[in-house]
């Protein structure tokens, strides 16, 4: 069973602060029942969840942080080496992505690394905006870090897997709704390493570890080190926002719904703004965001609309908004030339 760093007491609590309390669901548990009932509270409550006993080892975790940790302590000119390109693979430097432009004065104090599904130049796929082969530093200068990452994306993408039938399950779906081939059959799905420096966020100046937004896709699988930093606002519309910490569980995933799931159930499961405030210290989290295949149409699920509760969105294609999103989120890559 997995334990907070609050009870293990690693890690100083914000004071006078709110911290949620978030739902959490044992993916060891043999009473399917019991998950579903709970996932389906999580995301009517607050979109946010933990996710235990996943099967991914904590001595595993520990390595993909420390592979993470030594990438971001390279020089900033041997990054730079591998600057995102337009599939969106490699290195995002300091306030290349802003997510709430309207706040943010420079955009988000952090930098990340994407790695996508590996598909070589010549696979027909790899045409596509999300698909193709990943950048890779030098085994030179890290010699497991390719190997770590890429055990890390399929293990992850399995567990996403597992929480996706429980999800389907808790919207009235088969549990194999979204394994089908246009969805995470073939998914579009991304991990993010991410590296928050220690500047203390100052919100009233528009200063932001990573600005309010929601998530694009399905769900986000997210681990944290031990340092908080990550806020929920339950009601976007709610003047002033209320925003919650959500405390660092050891050995959890953080899971979050996205866009697209409030898409497919009508706005009934709901995808959450959150945030991340700095407060001094360094702090490193990675995501896994997992989204369906490029040509999948989102559009409203059966199960979710009616007569009364007609359709509140347009059919939408998953890869065009997609990219959408994230031409609004990133920088122009013309502005590193």
């Amino acid at each position: 069973m997995a334990t907070s760093s609050k009870e293990n007491g690693q890690q100083h609590v914000p004071e006078a602060s709110r911290i949620s309390e978030l739902n959490c669901i044992d993916l060891s548990n043999p009473n399917t029942q019991s998950s579903v009932s709970i996932i389906h509270k999580a995301c009517l409550d607050s979109g946010f969840f933990y996710v235990i006993n996943h099967g991914i080892g904590e001595e595993f975790m520990d390595e993909v942080f420390d592979q993470s940790k030594r990438f971001f302590d390279l020089p900033v000119e041997e990054k730079m080496k591998l600057l995102r390109n337009e599939k969106n693979r490699g290195f995002t430097p300091l306030f290349d992505e802003s997510l709430d432009s309207v706040n943010q004065i420079n955009g988000d104090y952090k930098e990340g690394y994407y790695i996508g599904i590996e598909l070589p130049e010549d696979d027909s796929d790899a045409e596509k905006p999300f698909y193709g082969p990943n950048l890779w530093p030098s085994v030179d200068i890290l010699p497991k870090w390719r190997e770590t990452m890429e055990k890390y994306h399929h293990e992850a993408l399995e567990v996403a897997r597992s929480v996706s039938r429980l999800i389907a399950l808790a919207l009235g779906l088969k549990p194999d709704f979204f394994d089908q081939h246009e969805m995470l059959g073939k998914p579009i799905a991304t991990l993010r390493l991410l590296h928050y420096q220690g500047r203390a966020s100052e919100p009233d100046k528009g200063i932001y570890g990573a600005g309010a937004h929601s998530d694009f896709g399905l769900i986000t699988l997210l681990a944290t080190d031990d340092n908080y930093g990550l806020q929920i606002c339950r009601d976007k519309d709610a003047n002033p926002r209320i925003w919650e910490y959500v405390p660092p569980l050891k050995g959890a995933f953080v899971v979050n719904l996205g866009d697209m799931l409030e898409r497919w159930s009508n706005c009934v499961f709901r995808s959450t703004l959150h945030r991340v405030l700095g407060n001094g210290r360094e702090r490193y989290s990675i995501a896994f965001f997992v989204e369906p295949n490029h040509d999948c149409i989102v559009e409203c699920l059966p199960t979710c609309q009616s007569e009364e509760n007609p359709p509140k969105f347009s059919p939408i294609k998953s890869q065009d908004y997609l990219l959408q999103r994230y031409k609004d989120t990133h920088a122009n890559l013309d502005s590193y030339k």
